[in-house]
């Protein structure tokens, strides 16, 4: 392990221990400064240092059966200027939605990228831990580290890792815990996490918890905004179709829910287009925080929105305020265009227009007017996550609405993020349907489309789901915990792996072209087949990618583990104190949806869906420099772009659904009818309710 690749692990392990105490199971320690220990242990620094530090260490010469402990030394820098930050308490709630703490961690992430070299950001990064809220400090060291190319092997833990608490059910610790201190390493046994631990079966929303409350699904929102965070220096900032990207992500997640509710009786999400109508859907999340041991407060049913006015959080909303910032929203939609604060007009009526309309309603600090447009996304989590203490006159935080790594587990998330998606639709529909040029291929029929289970004698067009139990350490995430490895055992959906075959019969020149699968429902909760106007909002992106087409017939094969969209169970859960630390793949890649949740659930009856391939003009969807998906960390694109880079396809996201269907278009049937270069075929997935341990 290098002495930068040292110097950050240990900052990314247990995030309220001290930076004194051993790290990495006891074989790192850091030499600090003075300065650098906290006003609690300055006084009693020698007796810590004999007892944790330098001065616990093996004298040179001892026994090799002694394990060697990577000491790693921090300069003595005049002590960083980190007071902006302590404005949030050390122990209290940090939540991306909230202004000001967006602004203190933009202004954070900009004085570690400031650091002339690896080594003087990890000197101040040391500094700064002890001293500031953690996930804050987290937060923001990993998005730094994520953007600075002399911190390109340095990994970056999960979200799991560091604060299990938001994603585990909180009576998990006190046993692992006891586990970790009464036996041996080699003796542990896991904890088990029960599954639906936050309400009966009576409650109908239960049915999709599975979905709402899995770890992956909830990590993988986490790390989007990590690699695309609102604020900060205009180089973390600014990215490649970013606001694109938060309509596009979002709207998928709105679509695999809603196709999950469908497939478990549920009917269509209604969007929360009234901000001061009673909320009847209850959520009691039962979880804690690390910081202050205390629980996310509960929303009750029936609840109203009232007007936010947190002292604490230097936060004061008005219902009315949210309400005339979304009318301004959509008089832009309306008009085609919005206004900058000098009157400078930009179009949204054409490919970058949605892109535009994402970094508004968002909205980053690239929003072309924050003043007129306000902050209209983030401000409806705020409302929503303070609802049930607007003034904080009971002294409680924000509900998980509040954070991103836990707002997933809400049904209400999918409420508003419907309405908010409405307006996305809204724009989407000033377009016309995209015509024979955009979606021909000339030369190109797609002659058959199947799918097959990853096994010999499988039955085509069927694809299994089942449940799954994984195992997952957080001994990095125990803060004053037990030395070693101490794990859980959550059960999760999985499916069984397949392939997708096409079979394409191509007159012309070698050329490339790009394959588009997407997956859609084709009823609702009670049978009545859905519309296409109606399927086609509810496309669920599978995969894309690159082939090669030669004159003749082409037999393609694409493993459902290569997905565009997912990023496999090893990447989503990884340890970083397990992790080859030379691996960058671990920085940038683990943005991504989990692949285990890559086909819906299904029931065991067998759920239908519409199953659509088409092979688009590779001349219209390459962009430069060229795409390779094999190069990297590029196999998770489609939700997350690439580093650094332009967006590797130059069509619309979503495309071709992103726009509405000629009107004689009923079904997909109808919708592939005229080309040749598509084609639909009818899969069924079936559930298993069986378990099956992960080897």
């Amino acid at each position: 392990m290098s002495t930068i690749q040292s110097k950050f692990s240990g900052l990314l392990q247990h995030p309220y221990e001290p930076l004194f105490l051993p790290k990495n199971n006891g074989q790192l320690v850091y030499d600090l400064p003075d300065s650098f220990f906290t006003d609690r242990y300055r006084p009693i620094e020698e007796n810590l240092i004999n007892r944790f530090g330098v001065g616990s260490l093996p004298p040179p010469g001892t026994s090799s059966d002694v394990p060697a402990v990577d000491l790693v030394s921090i300069k003595k820098i005049p002590d960083p200027d980190v007071k902006f930050a302590e404005a949030i308490p050390r122990r209290g709630a940090f939540s991306l939605f909230l202004p000001e703490h967006r602004r203190i961690a933009g202004q954070l992430i900009d004085l570690f990228l400031s650091q002339p070299d690896a080594d003087t950001l990890g000197d101040v990064a040391a500094y700064a831990r002890d001293r500031l809220n953690g996930p804050l400090f987290q937060y923001a060291l990993s998005s730094t580290l994520m953007h600075r190319a002399d911190t390109a092997n340095v990994p970056v833990p999960s979200l799991l890792q560091l604060f299990p608490d938001q994603f585990v059910d909180p009576s998990a610790f006190p046993r692992l815990r006891e586990e970790g201190r009464t036996v041996l390493q080699k003796n542990r046994m896991a904890v088990d996490i029960p599954m639906n631990y936050t309400a009966s079966d009576e409650v109908l929303e239960q049915r999709v918890a599975y979905f709402r409350e899995d770890i992956g699904v909830n990590l993988h929102h986490w790390h989007w905004h990590l690699v695309y965070p609102g604020e900060g220096p205009a180089s973390v900032v600014r990215k490649d179709r970013r606001g694109e990207l938060f309509y596009y992500m979002h709207q998928q997640m709105l679509a695999r829910y809603q196709t999950e509710r469908y497939s478990q009786g549920l009917s269509r999400v209604e969007p929360l287009d009234n901000l001061r109508a009673p909320i009847p859907e209850a959520y009691y999340p039962k979880i804690i925080r690390s910081s202050n041991n205390r629980t996310y407060p509960a929303r009750y049913p029936n609840m109203t929105l009232s007007d936010v006015a947190r002292t604490a959080e230097n936060f004061n909303l008005t219902i009315a305020d949210l309400e005339r910032q979304l009318q301004c929203v959509v008089e832009a939609i309306d008009a085609g265009f919005v206004v900058s604060p000098t009157g400078q007009r930009t179009p949204l009526d054409n490919f970058s227009g949605v892109d535009v309309l994402g970094d508004i309603i968002e909205s980053s600090t690239i929003s072309v007017n924050r003043e007129l447009y306000g902050d209209t996304h983030n401000t409806g989590h705020i409302l929503l996550c303070f609802i049930h203490d607007p003034r904080g006159e009971f002294l409680e935080s924000f509900g998980v609405m509040g954070d991103v790594a836990t707002a997933m587990r809400d049904p209400i998330f999918y409420r508003w993020h419907t309405y908010v998606d409405n307006l996305f639709q809204r724009h989407k529909l000033r377009f016309s349907p995209y015509t024979r040029a955009d979606l021909s291929n000339p030369g190109v029929n797609l002659l058959s489309l199947e799918t097959e289970l990853d096994r010999q004698a499988s039955i085509k067009n069927r694809l299994l789901t089942f449940w799954q139990r994984s195992q997952v350490d957080l001994g990095a995430g125990l803060d004053f915990g037990p030395d070693g490895n101490v794990y859980v055992t959550f059960t999760h959906l999985q499916h069984a792996a397949f392939n997708y075959r096409l079979q394409v019969a191509y007159s012309g020149t070698a050329r490339p072209a790009t394959v588009r699968i997407f997956l859609a429902p084709k009823c609702n909760e009670k049978g009545v087949a859905l519309r296409f106007e109606e399927q086609r909002r509810l496309a669920i992106e599978m995969d894309r990618f690159k082939v090669n087409l030669t004159p003749g017939i082409n037999n393609i094969i694409r493993r459902s583990t290569n997905s565009s969209v997912t990023i496999p169970y090893e990447r989503t859960f990884r340890n970083v104190s397990q992790t080859n630390l030379g691996d960058a793949s671990f920085r940038f890649c683990g943005c991504g949806f989990p692949a285990h949740m890559l086909v819906p659930k299904g029931d065991t009856a067998g759920v239908q869906y519409d199953l659509f391939a088409m092979l688009s003009d590779y001349d219209k969807d390459k962009v430069d420099p060229p795409f390779d998906e094999n190069a990297g960390c590029n196999d998770a694109h489609s939700f997350c772009g690439l580093q650094n880079r332009s967006y590797p396809d130059a069509r619309n996201m979503g495309f071709p659904f992103d726009r509405r269907a000629p009107r004689k278009v009923k079904s997909f049937d109808d919708f592939v009818a005229p080309y040749q270069n598509m084609r639909v075929a009818t899969v069924t997935v079936q559930f298993t309710n069986t378990v099956v341990a992960r080897t």
